[in-house]
């Protein structure tokens, strides 16, 4: 199934500044080839279920691993069956009118 989601992940106990583990986040998510787009507060990532998923697990291993005792996330999640829509598309269909 085709997804798109809006990732906003912040670990914590890691002091104030999330740079460093927001650039080990988007990496892995490059590294994965899904579709992104990195926002002020989040990104957005969309592509397979599955692997979309797989690259979430992914990022909270990676940031545990550099230190943070703890990571809260807030996911966004969409879904759509009649027709594949993609970010390109929903920002084209809204600029357009």
């Amino acid at each position: 199934m085709f997804v798109s989601i809006d990732l906003c992940l912040v670990p914590i106990g890691v002091g104030t500044s999330l740079s460093p583990y927001i650039k080990e986040c988007k990496r892995i998510i490059e590294d994965s080839n899904l579709v992104h787009q990195l926002g002020p507060n989040g990104t957005a990532i969309e592509g397979d279920w599955e692997d979309v998923f797989k690259c979430v697990k992914k990022c909270h291993e990676k940031i545990h691993q550099e230190g943070a005792p703890r990571i809260y996330t807030t996911i966004k999640v969409n879904t759509r069956i009649d027709k594949l829509q993609r970010f390109k598309d929903k920002i084209h269909s809204v600029l357009e009118t």
